[in-house]
């Protein structure tokens, strides 16, 4: 696996197998925003995000939302609702927002996993910080234009690569 891969690629959040992450020995999960836990054109998490964030809350695992959305209302809206932390405007793929959220909540990188839709900010931001990635499919195809372009070249990275439905 390279440091610019997802080590894996799931079809949604809510399909991310929280009994296989806790038996790896992950307690973190450290998520993004915008078409990971809530649809792009949308301002609320689909139901079965919610269920799937309050399964791995009582399992034990420490959630964190890290957005790159620069709109802190927004993102603070959806981390309230969905009893999260959380950090906008995070700059990924700078890894420094990972590790300022992994300080809050006590914990080392090698027990953290970074779920998100996008190779270029979330899963490199996950890698270069030192902790496990997962890459999600977007909830919509609704993007900003700048995403829609790097979208472009996530398609031809991702040839190949199986999805975990």
């Amino acid at each position: 696996m390279s440091i610019f891969s997802p080590g894996r690629y799931v079809a949604s959040v809510d399909r991310i197998d929280l009994d296989q992450l806790w038996a790896s020995g992950k307690r973190a999960i450290l998520l993004d925003r915008d078409n990971t836990l809530v649809p792009r054109d949308r301002k609320t998490a689909p139901p079965e995000v919610a269920a799937w964030l309050d399964r791995a809350r009582a399992m034990g695992f420490k959630l964190y939302m890290v957005s790159n959305n620069w709109h802190r209302d927004q993102v603070e809206r959806s981390a309230r609702e969905l009893g999260l932390g959380a950090i906008s405007f995070a700059c990924k793929p700078l890894p420094f927002a990972l590790v300022r959220a992994l300080r809050h909540l006590g914990v080392e990188r090698d027990v953290a996993v970074m779920v998100g839709d996008q190779i270029y900010t979330d899963v490199w931001a996950g890698n270069f910080a030192g902790i496990s990635s997962i890459l999600v499919r977007p909830q919509t195809t609704v993007d900003l234009w700048y995403t829609r372009f790097f979208r472009i070249f996530e398609r031809r990275a991702l040839r190949g690569v199986p999805c975990e439905e």
